[in-house]
């Protein structure tokens, strides 16, 4: 009775710890996706006059500069502080937005996609390295995909409900739907700085102190070196590529609606409830992981956007409609699934720098993925375009089948502390 009693109270204790971490995150992921011009921006440029290989460039811009300032971000945010880097990059993006409503030529707007690109960068890896270090701080690393799923679904959700209510604030004023959004940004800086702790790489507590010494003076470069296993690369190759899929799909698919004759409004709907979507279904990430796992979950993404981009070729509203609502949620699910992983891969001295290094990767992708998906679109139509797109998810499955398939380890074995304890650490 008395271990019972005791198992319990230690119980109660991680989950209060648990809990007074993710409160304030919780707060946070709520007001940095309340992004009301996130659904309609595309036709915001479009007004502009801009075309649909500008567009594209821009959006490419956007990733390829993030995923350039994700390595010196990464490793600023280990230095300085994660908080830090995440304030830092959330204010620019801020001010970014309210240039971006203030100005009408192309040249400005590409300095301003340059600006908030670096933005995205400082959050990048921070955001997460933030929360999961907090987590082992308090030895509740265990509830990290269940943590995380409930913060990405409350984020996607925010996403939703502002991209309806951005479409509604649009029929104002264009100044509305941003200015908004930047002041959604600062208030998100506002809950980090008042309720969220800071730290830094140096205040790693993860690793063995024999650890800790051995690799005190490792470099982020080493540190990955030291982790990248073969199937970890591969890994981070097919995430890359299933985001370089889902975002642009998810961003051109105002566009191919818009040519299937959706007027602005239904684009609005559509939009946020392919958020609404794409932030409960992460509520599953849970479950997943236990029963299935990521090494099946992520071809079965894979294999979802393929069809939803091919069925998005056959150019009827109602069918690209229903393809991007029944399917877009799922690769959401793997997101999680893979961004723990990529968590339980790194230490905490160098997480921030690791993962940006990885958000790198990523960002590179998608921003040629944009590149790729605009020019498909621009010379094929938006249908085909979408459809011939489809080649991209299928390419990724076929470089996970060898790891799906010999069962190869991702993930070397790290050293944590407390790692005996409940929760206290995760191999």
């Amino acid at each position: 009775m008395t271990d019972t009693t005791g198992a319990v109270g230690r119980s109660a204790a991680f989950d209060d710890a648990a809990r007074s971490v993710t409160r304030p995150f919780y707060a946070y992921a709520v007001l940095a996706n309340s992004l009301f011009q996130r659904g309609v921006f595309v036709i915001f440029l479009y007004q502009q006059g801009f075309s649909a290989g500008q567009v594209a460039l821009l959006q490419t811009l956007l990733f390829l500069v993030s995923g350039l300032a994700e390595l010196p971000t990464g490793i600023i945010a280990d230095r300085i502080g994660r908080r830090a880097g995440i304030v830092i990059g959330q204010v620019l993006v801020a001010g970014c937005l309210l240039g971006q409503v203030t100005s009408s030529h192309y040249w400005m707007f590409l300095v301003l996609f340059i600006g908030q690109g670096v933005g995205m960068a400082c959050v990048s890896g921070s955001d997460t390295a933030l929360l999961y270090d907090l987590l082992v701080r308090r030895g509740a690393t265990a509830d990290y995909v269940r943590i995380r799923s409930r913060f990405t679904m409350l984020g996607t959700v925010t996403s939703g409900v502002a991209i309806v209510l951005g479409g509604q604030l649009q029929q104002f004023s264009w100044g509305i739907v941003y200015v908004g959004s930047a002041s959604c940004l600062v208030l998100a800086v506002v809950v980090l700085m008042s309720r969220v702790p800071e730290i830094r790489g140096a205040d790693a507590v993860d690793e063995q102190d024999g650890a800790e010494k051995e690799h005190g003076d490792t470099t982020a470069w080493r540190a990955m070196l030291r982790v990248a296993t073969p199937a970890l690369v591969t890994l981070v190759v097919v995430s890359g590529l299933m985001h370089a899929t889902l975002t642009p799909y998810i961003i051109f698919t105002q566009k191919t609606l818009s040519d299937q004759g959706a007027n602005t409004a239904l684009v609005s709907v559509v939009i946020s409830a392919g958020f609404f979507v794409g932030g409960l279904t992460p509520l599953l990430s849970d479950r997943a992981n236990r029963r299935i796992g990521y090494r099946v979950i992520a071809p079965v993404s894979l294999l979802t956007l393929a069809v939803a981009l091919g069925l998005t070729g056959f150019g009827l509203v109602w069918v690209t409609i229903a393809a991007f609502l029944t399917l877009v949620g799922i690769p959401e699910i793997t997101a999680v699934l893979v961004d723990n992983v990529f968590n339980e891969a790194v230490p905490s001295r160098h997480r921030a720098s690791l993962l940006s290094m990885i958000a790198f990767v990523e960002s590179v992708l998608i921003g040629i993925g944009y590149l790729v998906l605009g020019a498909l679109m621009d010379g094929l139509g938006a249908s085909a375009g979408m459809a011939a797109y489809a080649a991209v998810p299928l390419l990724a499955c076929l470089l996970w089948l060898p790891v799906l398939f010999r069962g190869t380890r991702v993930t070397i074995e790290i050293d944590r502390i407390g790692s005996d304890e409940p929760g206290g650490g995760c191999t």
